[in-house]
């Protein structure tokens, strides 16, 4: 069936975002050999969509590896986790050295820094990619961050840059480039779709105090977004939610919005930045405040119970609707730029950890086109990277210190008229802690370390003198007469 080396690259997983991204390369110009363990599932494939000359099917691993052209390139689009492992255990022994084992998966990035160090072990070449953008992106052109051994790069780059998103001036500036050695482009693929979540629930926060604080309608919401979508705020999401506003449900005639169950779903990579974040003891409160918001929406039988029992304001919006949709508008930008500083901040802290060379205006550029989270917004942090390329904090840069500076009198009042009003908006109100935390020279943790001193000799530093010092806080006490 399959046509001996004669194949550029070959892929093994036709599920929607296997199949999108094989007929995607195909359409490049690249001949792919195609292999799924079920049989039928690659038959049917190649008589439905894979009826070209560039796409190759194989009913074998052995088919599959004796199609391609060495050095071998072979990307696996197969659920994260042991079935990455069993895959490479049982591929590995038909390929040669130099050849290249790819997982487009979302892995986590300590699995992939295992599995490089393992295939370089054995002579071959291992990426873990970032692969955003979907199931559309997959087939016209997604966000793609490689990582893992430097020496594959240079094979895998002409089809990569070939099959990614393409922006700038003359759209031909690929959403693709080399992240870092080992886990690094998985880790920054993880941090995107942490982002993602909180992106997603900030604008979720938005609809709702629109909805139930200022009574917009579907229609108007609609229009509202449409307006967003024009500034500052244009991006993929903002698209698609002006979009969803206007559906209707064919079986009812409403709208379709109003029709879904609100418990959200996740698949781990939220969480699993949340996760190291601890690790690295960074304060990515907002990617952590988007996973708790999906928990809590699971718990809807909980909530309905409580619905009957808790207690809450009975109040309206006082003022202006117009004025507050606007000042909604401050509030989720403003936000979103305390959300990506904290990405970034933890991407410099695991670089550090990792000993990973990220360049953070390339990662930016990843983003710009092809994944979830491509927007406007996204040109910014570039321009601030390029002119500062060791940039502390994204709220530090001039743009984003006089954004949030003209933005912060609408987010405090968006914020203090949710809690009034009794509507929760987690993710806003962390954003919102987060910059009066970091704006402080000085925070409470002084009496913190003082009770951590008194409970625990855990000791602490002082302000006026160097050292580390432990106090015995109920014999002085007692000593000056408390």
């Amino acid at each position: 069936m399959a046509n001996e080396g004669t194949c550029d690259i070959g892929l093994i997983g036709l599920a929607v975002m296997g199949e999108n991204l094989a007929l995607n390369i195909a359409s490049r110009g690249f001949r792919i050999a195609v292999y799924n363990r079920t049989t039928s599932v690659t038959d049917t494939f190649m008589a439905d969509r894979g009826k070209q000359p560039n796409v190759v099917g194989c009913h074998s691993l052995e088919d599959l590896v004796a199609s391609l052209k060495a050095p071998r390139k072979i990307m696996m689009m197969v659920k994260a986790g042991p079935a990455i492992d069993q895959l490479t255990a049982t591929i590995a022994p038909l390929l040669s050295p130099g050849d290249i084992l790819i997982d487009g998966g979302n892995t986590l990035f300590s699995d992939t820094e295992r599995r490089t160090a393992e295939a370089e072990a054995k002579g071959l070449l291992y990426v873990g990619t970032g692969v955003s953008g979907g199931e559309e992106g997959a087939l016209k052109g997604p966000s793609l961050m490689p990582g893992g051994s430097a020496q594959a790069w240079p094979i895998v780059k002409p089809i990569f840059q070939a099959i990614a998103a393409k922006v700038g001036p003359n759209g031909d500036i690929p959403c693709c480039d080399w992240v870092g050695p080992r886990g690094a482009g998985h880790y920054v693929k993880m941090v995107h779709n942490g982002i993602e979540y909180g992106d997603m629930q900030l604008i979720c926060e938005a609809y709702w105090l629109l909805k139930q604080a200022a009574g917009l309608s579907n229609q108007r919401l609609a229009e509202v977004f449409a307006e967003w979508n024009k500034g500052e705020l244009d991006s993929y999401l903002i698209e698609i939610t002006r979009d969803i506003f206007t559906v209707k449900d064919p079986d009812t005639g409403g709208d379709l919005v109003d029709l879904i169950l609100d418990t959200a779903g996740a698949k781990g990579t939220g969480k699993w930045m949340s996760q190291h974040a601890l690790d690295l003891g960074v304060p990515s409160t907002l990617v952590t405040e988007a996973v708790y918001a999906r928990c809590l929406s699971a718990m809807k039988e909980a909530r309905q119970r409580a619905s009957s029992v808790l207690a809450g304001p009975d109040r309206k919006l006082e003022g202006d609707a117009k004025a507050f949709v606007g000042q909604v508008r401050q509030a989720l930008y403003a936000s979103k730029i305390a959300s990506y500083a904290q990405g970034f901040v933890q991407l410099a802290a695991a670089a550090k950890e990792h000993e990973w060379p990220l360049d953070y205006r390339s990662i930016a550029m990843l983003w710009r086109g092809g994944c979830i989270i491509r927007a406007q917004f996204l040109e910014r942090i570039v321009e601030a990277y390029e002119a500062d390329p060791g940039l502390e904090n994204l709220m530090l840069a001039p743009y984003f210190r006089d954004a949030l500076a003209a933005a912060q009198d609408a987010w405090r009042h968006v914020v203090a008229t949710a809690a009034m009003l009794g509507i929760p908006v987690p993710a806003f109100m962390t954003a919102l802690a987060y910059y009066d935390g970091y704006r402080h020279a000085r925070l409470p943790a002084n009496l913190l370390q003082a009770q951590r001193d008194y409970f625990g000799a855990h000791t602490y530093q002082r302000i006026d003198k160097p050292g580390t010092f432990h106090t015995e806080w109920l014999d002085l006490r007692k000593l000056v007469g408390g």
